[in-house]
């Protein structure tokens, strides 16, 4: 008995670390645009069953209750929370935040699943082609692309994601595109690779508005 003791009390510790490293990471990333939390979810390991619930006692009576020794819990997975972070004015015409569910799209490797990214992070700039990218180390290319004439003197997005440029000796805005935001019926099935990157494994999971 004392060996299964010692067992249960080893799988507790092993799952607690990894729930101090999933908390860490939390606490690292307290300041990262559209990072998303994770919570760690427990389940309890197999049972030894030494007595069944309604088997006969020596009484010849049925036992009202079973016998049933654990052994141990394990890390079952970790849970994203995708809910709505606050929104934070930043007074950049180009800093963007969707209210309610979905993902802006960016291109990644052609190896990594199908070459699509996604992300809540809505922080873009232009690069030196004048398109819209995701301002991290690694730039990633807004998808759809949007390409910003070198002559434009003020850049506009709509609520709707449309993207409009002021250009000089043009009286009214001129549309370059809409941003497409990407929905997936299980959100959670999202794996992260970094940069604030989410990528999905099953396409027929998402959807576009």
């Amino acid at each position: 008995m004392a060996i299964l003791a010692l067992h249960s009390g080893a799988t507790g510790l092993s799952a607690q670390n990894t729930a101090l490293d999933v908390i860490a990471n939390n606490l690292a990333n307290a300041n990262t645009d559209g990072f998303k939390a994770s919570r760690t979810i427990f389940q309890d390991l197999l049972y030894i069953q030494r007595a069944q619930p309604g088997a006969e006692n020596a009484r010849g009576d049925q036992r009202p209750i079973g016998l049933s020794i654990g052994l141990g819990v394990k890390v079952a997975g970790t849970q994203l929370d995708f809910r709505t972070g606050a929104a934070n004015a930043t007074g950049r015409e180009l800093d963007i935040m969707i209210d309610g569910r979905g993902f802006f799209q960016v291109q990644i490797d052609d190896d990594i699943a199908g070459g699509f990214g996604y992300t809540r992070a809505g922080i873009f700039s232009l690069n030196s082609n004048n398109q819209l990218v995701l301002v991290t180390d690694q730039g990633r290319l807004l998808e759809p692309t949007i390409d910003i004439p070198p002559e434009a003197t003020q850049i506009s997005i709509s609520a709707d994601g449309i993207v409009s440029a002021q250009v000089t000796g043009q009286i009214e805005p001129e549309q370059l595109g809409q941003i497409e935001i990407a929905m997936f019926v299980n959100p959670a099935g999202l794996q992260q690779i970094g940069e604030n990157l989410f990528i999905s494994r099953n396409p027929i999971d998402k959807a576009y508005v």
